[in-house]
């Protein structure tokens, strides 16, 4: 199934509250779009809704004006759609956004000067300790956060017309966030859930499982899961031989790291491996490192039973990591396809993971 179709099922969907999980680079964003564009107006071709995704945060562009010995920095924010939309927030909502997760910065919008009803122009700020107010660059992960409070503040606003009201795209909001950051996100979607799942649909995607789970538990198994059950699906999307299908959890698992062992056991059944499917082994040897406490890959390889540890740990990392100095191959080798079966097998061995109920 395409992208498009995915998108489609998910838009006639019953429920108002959509909770999607996938990996990595399975098509989260590209299915945001996809949603974006069968969701149009089918007689003006405008916008039904507003969604979040990485292209969102590339609206935002940061301008250090180095001939003045960058005097004059600033985030600007690129035109489009969403700029008919500015007039909706301002400045104090945003800081609301913001308080839960204590920035040091403070900010100021700056709307164009011909034209205030084109939106905000550019953004700049400053530390809240500074009495100079002098202009500052925030870091990336500030950045992330301000961002996403921005959008967070527009999709919670109160001046909603009839323009671009029917749903909300989220796409992946605790991307690089730590762990207290990622709990203060989960919990703003949830008061946004709450404010707003009754007369707009909310499709929410996640490559984080912890992120899923927590969601899902609180709108199934929360205080308030009885106003939520018939209008909330949490779904897999996958990704198998090009085609994408959405998956039913409740018949399956949701844990990471008995999704990743369900997905090698089948490619080894079905004699499909590949390198993704050794990036996910690495994966799982570096989860079963962090548990036991040592962070090493080689560790989790003696766990479970290999001698030859650094001979499995050197070709485990250097067919799954881009920056490597010689010619690579999409194409699995017989030996490398053992490795991963062995690997997976002492893995099975070790642990007794239940994959199937």
């Amino acid at each position: 199934m395409a992208l498009k179709k995915i998108a489609k099922e998910i838009k006639e969907a019953k429920e108002n509250i959509f909770l999607v999980y996938a990996f990595n680079a399975t098509g989260k964003t590209r299915l945001s779009t996809a949603y974006k564009e069968i969701a149009r107006d089918e007689d003006t071709r405008k916008q039904t809704g507003v969604y979040y995704n990485a292209y969102s945060e590339d609206l935002f562009v940061w301008n250090n004006d180095i001939e003045r010995a960058e005097a004059n920095i600033r985030l600007e924010v690129i035109k489009s759609n969403l700029n008919d939309l500015h007039s909706y927030i301002d400045e104090a909502k945003v800081r609301e956004k913001l308080g839960p997760y204590n920035p040091k910065f403070d900010f100021e919008f700056h709307s164009y000067k011909d034209n205030p009803a084109d939106g905000i122009e550019y953004i700049t700020f400053h530390l809240k300790d500074d009495e100079n107010a002098k202009d500052i660059k925030i870091s990336r992960g500030e950045e992330r956060i301000f961002i996403w409070c921005f959008f967070l503040a527009l999709f919670d606003s109160d001046g909603w017309d009839d323009n671009q009201n029917e749903y909300f795209f989220i796409d992946d909001p605790v991307s690089s966030l730590d762990d207290n950051n990622l709990f203060i996100t989960i919990f703003t979607l949830l008061e946004l859930i709450e404010k707003h799942f009754s007369h707009r649909k909310i499709i929410i995607t996640t490559h984080h499982i912890g992120f899923a789970t927590v969601i899902s538990d609180y709108l199934k198994k929360g205080e308030k899961a009885d106003k939520y059950k018939k209008k909330y699906s949490i779904k897999l999307l996958e990704c198998k031989d090009g085609n994408y299908s959405l998956v039913n959890p409740e018949n399956d698992v949701l844990l990471y790291h008995l999704r990743l062992l369900q997905i090698v056991d089948i490619a080894i059944k079905e004699d499909k491996l590949d390198l993704y499917h050794m990036a996910m082994i690495r994966q799982l040897l570096e989860n079963i490192s962090s548990f036991l406490g040592t962070g090493q890959l080689k560790y989790s390889l003696k766990v479970i039973g290999f001698e030859d540890t650094d001979r499995i740990a050197t070709i485990t990392n250097a067919l799954t990591h881009q920056k490597v100095y010689y010619p690579q191959s999409t194409v699995m080798v017989e030996d490398n396809k053992a490795i991963i079966r062995e690997v997976f097998e002492k893995l099975m061995r070790t642990f007794q993971f239940v994959l199937h109920a």
